[in-house]
């Protein structure tokens, strides 16, 4: 058998439902005759949140089958940041990629992500967002202005395109450079970009067509989007220094204060008119 290359990690909770069709349609990917990698190098982590649903027998079936999976089961630990860190640091390849397990991101495109790392490109980011790329007609409306919204707030701090991605690459020598990850964070793509201080020239950026989740229950919730925010203040003072920040905050109270100034002084004054008649 050939040494472990590649390593695709899948955080996972109560995803049963789509364990199998994504490891056989991963590795259904990886044996056509043109994919760029030898299914042989390459083995799935599924990193579970103790889900008690039947994830480790289907795995356990999948590897009987011969599919070179295997999962990991957290009974003390919680989070998808933390999941994803914790695959990296078990992957035995050099080339390790996340992705969810829902189906969102097509198991078609590993190859080409897992091809698209090397020495030079550090960083391999699967994109919504490149010129002729489309998101599937069902995933709703909310979905996609809080996606492109959340994507804005995160441009000051790296060139990536679609930095909100969880369908992403890197290779293990730049992932053991990271400090101070933060493991409660909502995207830990994100957080690897600014804290392993990746250069556009490193990311090999690959378009995807982001598809509809298959089976099971969404996982954003407003705590989650708080959690986000709170994320982009971490990074933002990490990225730039604290006097810049606070100059920032400050005029933006400072807006807000004049903002509501003026709303009350015209207030103010229509109510004086209408007093006249």
């Amino acid at each position: 058998m050939s040494a472990i290359q590649y390593s695709v990690i899948v955080p996972a909770f109560r995803e049963n439902g789509n364990i199998r069709p994504l490891v056989t349609r991963i590795f259904g990917a990886l044996s056509q005759v043109n994919s760029p990698v030898n299914p042989q190098e390459v083995e799935v982590i599924i990193v579970d949140d103790n889900s008690r649903d039947g994830s480790v027998e289907t795995v356990e079936g999948l590897r009987r089958e011969g599919y070179n999976v295997r999962i990991i089961v957290r009974t003390t630990e919680r989070g998808l940041s933390s999941a994803v860190v914790r695959g990296f640091r078990e992957a035995q390849g050099d080339n390790m990629l996340c992705m969810d397990a829902d189906l969102q991101h097509p198991p078609e495109y590993v190859p080409a992500m897992l091809a698209s790392m090397s020495p030079t490109k550090e960083f391999a980011l699967g994109t919504r967002y490149a010129k002729g790329v489309e998101i599937d007609e069902g995933w709703p409306l909310y979905r996609r202005v809080i996606s492109s919204g959340a994507r804005m707030l995160a441009l000051p701090l790296t060139a990536a395109s679609d930095p909100m991605s969880g369908f992403f690459g890197i290779r293990k020598e730049t992932f053991l450079k990271a400090r101070q990850l933060n493991s409660d964070g909502f995207k830990i793509a994100l957080d690897l970009l600014v804290k392993c201080n990746i250069p556009s020239e490193a990311i090999a950026e690959v378009p995807f067509s982001f598809g509809v989740r298959a089976e099971g229950e969404s996982k954003l919730t407003g705590k989650v989007m708080l959690r986000y925010l709170e994320q982009l203040a971490e990074l933002y003072w990490y990225r730039f220094s604290g006097l810049i920040v606070f100059a920032a905050l400050l005029l933006f109270v400072a807006f807000v204060l004049f903002a509501r100034w003026i709303l009350t002084s015209g207030g103010g004054l229509d109510g004086k008119a209408q007093s006249r008649y």
